[in-house]
């Protein structure tokens, strides 16, 4: 059996961990911020949209052809008609932060696992700037 099944003071833990974090009222703010993007048809194809030009853009261009400038400014365009739509830079902005709170937490576990021990501030900190 896992350590995690084992341990149900882990289990009960992080349980209260995830509680913490779906309390908090930036979090609560930033997934009605992704679901306001995900129940907007409208939104999400437009962002669709400009992610598979800039996909096919790149794959053109990695294949060594030179994009022309129509292509490029067609593509620059629509860019920035999606970047007015406050509910698509809403959503970029908390997938953003979304992330980065996981990226943290993950981190932090990590690390916990790696030291056998609680990591210090100085221990995330020489982690983050490349010393650890």
């Amino acid at each position: 059996m896992s350590m995690i099944l084992e341990e149900s003071a882990v289990t009960a833990k992080t349980k209260e961990l995830c509680a913490s974090i779906v309390e908090q009222e930036s979090f609560v703010k930033r997934q009605s911020q992704v679901e306001a993007f995900l129940n907007n048809d409208e939104a999400r194809l437009q962002y669709q949209s400009v992610h598979e030009a800039g996909d096919a853009l790149n794959q053109k261009q990695r294949s060594g052809v030179e994009l022309s400038e129509s292509e490029i400014s067609e593509f620059e365009q629509s860019r920035e008609q999606l970047l007015q739509n406050t509910v698509v830079t809403e959503f970029m902005s908390a997938q953003k932060e979304l992330q980065e709170i996981q990226n943290t937490i993950g981190k932090m576990v990590s690390m916990t696992l790696e030291l056998g021990r609680v990591p210090t501030d100085e221990d995330i900190e020489a982690a983050s700037s490349g010393g650890g």
